[in-house]
C-alpha cells in the first residue's frame, strides 16, 4: 500500500521532472545502455524510456538475458567493470562481492526493498534448519548464492563448511525442490509467484516483510565507474528516470507489468502483475542505500567471502552526489 502523500509527491515529481531537466546542461552522450535481465524487480528500467527521451536521450538499449545470464560465466556485474553496460539494477549483496574483487562499478542508490523469497520442503523451517542441508542456487557467487550465505551467516552458520551448495537453472532448481531433491531455493521475481501458484514448498524468508532484510535496500543502482566519471550529467539524468519509473511502478504495477511483456519475457500476466505488486516499489528516499552495503559487508565479512571493510566498500565503489542532488529536487 502507498500512502496519499507519497502518492501525491510522486505525482508532483512526474511533473516537475522534465522542468528540472530542462534547467541543466544536455547529457554529455544521448546514448546508454541498461541491463535486462528476466528478474522483474528491474522493471523501472522497462517503463522509462518516454522519461529518457525527455532527459536528452536519442538511444536507449537494453542488453539481451542471454548476456547477462550468469550461468553463461558473465555476471551482471562484470558487464558493468567492462562498460558493456552504463546502468543496471542489481542486487546489494553481490554488488558488495564484485567491489570487494576491484571491479570498476559505481553504485549510486538504492530503489526498492526485498523481493527474495527462501523456499523449501518441510525437512526446513527456519533458516538455522539450512545447516548440514541442499541449497539449489545459481553458480557461485550469484545472486542467489551470495544471499543465502548472508542470511545463514547472519544467525552464525558458516555458509562456506554448514550448507551444501547446489548449482542449477531456475527451471531445474524448482522442479527439484518440488521432488525434493533439494532443501530450498532462493528466488527473485516471477519465482517465488510461480511457486506459490504450483503449491511447491513454503516460504521460510521473505524479504518484503521480513526482518532485518525488509529494512535495506535488494536492487541497487550500479553503474560502470568510467562513464560516471566522463558523463556525470548524463549519469544524474538517468538515474533521475529510473527512480521515476521506481515510482511508476508502485502506482501503477498494470503499466510496468505491460512494460515488462513487452520486452519479450514470456511470463504469464497475471504472474507479472502479482510479482510487481509484491515488490515495494517506490521505497528509494525511505532506506539509506550505505547502510545497505554495510550490512552485507559485514555479513559477507563475518563469513569470509570479502575480504575488504564497509568502510572500504563504501569508499571505493559508491557515489551519493547524484542521489543526494535528486532528493532535494524531488520533494514528495
Amino acid at each position: 500500500m502507498i500512502s496519499r502523500r507519497t502518492f501525491l509527491g510522486g505525482l508532483t515529481a512526474s511533473v516537475m521532472a522534465p522542468r528540472l531537466a530542462a534547467a541543466e546542461p544536455p547529457p554529455e552522450t544521448n546514448k546508454i545502455r541498461f541491463s535486462m535481465t528476466l528478474a522483474m524487480c528491474e522493471a523501472p528500467l522497462y517503463i522509462i524510456r518516454d522519461l529518457m527521451t525527455a532527459e536528452g536521450f536519442a538511444t536507449v538499449e537494453y542488453v539481451k538475458p542471454d548476456i547477462v545470464d550468469p550461468t553463461a560465466g558473465k555476471p551482471l556485474e562484470k558487464l558493468l567493470s567492462t562498460g558493456e553496460i552504463d546502468i543496471g539494477l542489481n542486487f546489494a549483496a553481490p554488488v558488495v562481492m564484485r567491489i570487494d574483487g576491484g571491479d570498476a562499478i559505481t553504485v549510486l542508490g538504492g530503489v526498492h526493498a526485498g523481493c527474495f523469497e527462501l523456499f523449501a520442503t518441510e525437512r526446513v523451517r527456519a533458516v538455522r534448519d539450512l545447516k548440514g542441508k541442499t541449497v539449489a542456487v545459481g553458480p557461485p557467487k550469484s545472486a542467489q548464492h551470495v544471499f543465502v550465505a548472508s542470511m545463514v551467516a547472519y544467525i552464525g552458520l558458516d555458509p562456506q563448511k554448514d550448507v551444501r551448495f547446489v548449482s542449477h537453472s531456475r527451471p531445474d532448481a524448482m522442479r527439484l525442490l518440488s521432488e525434493g531433491k533439494v532443501d530450498a531455493y532462493l528466488g527473485f521475481p516471477p519465482d517465488p509467484q510461480e511457486l506459490r501458484a504450483n503449491k511447491i514448498g513454503h516460504v521460510v524468508v521473505n524479504s518484503a516483510v521480513d526482518r532485518p532484510w525488509s529494512q535495506y535496500f535488494c536492487c541497487m543502482v550500479v553503474a560502470n565507474r568510467e562513464f560516471v566519471a566522463r558523463h556525470p550529467v548524463a549519469t544524474k539524468r538517468a538515474l533521475r528516470a529510473i527512480l521515476k519509473g521506481d515510482e511508476v511502478c508502485a502506482l501503477d504495477p498494470a503499466r510496468a507489468a505491460r512494460a515488462y511483456r513487452d520486452r519479450g519475457f514470456d511470463v504469464p500476466e497475471p504472474l507479472v502483475l502479482q510479482a510487481l505488486k509484491d515488490v515495494p516499489f517506490g521505497r528509494w528516499r525511505a532506506y539509506d542505500p550505505a547502510d545497505t552495503l554495510r550490512f552485507y559487508a559485514l555479513r559477507l565479512h563475518e563469513a569470509g567471502m570479502i575480504q575488504a571493510s564497509p568502510q572500504k566498500i563504501l569508499a571505493q565503489g559508491t557515489d551519493w552526489r547524484f542521489l543526494n542532488e535528486l532528493k532535494k529536487e524531488l520533494k514528495g
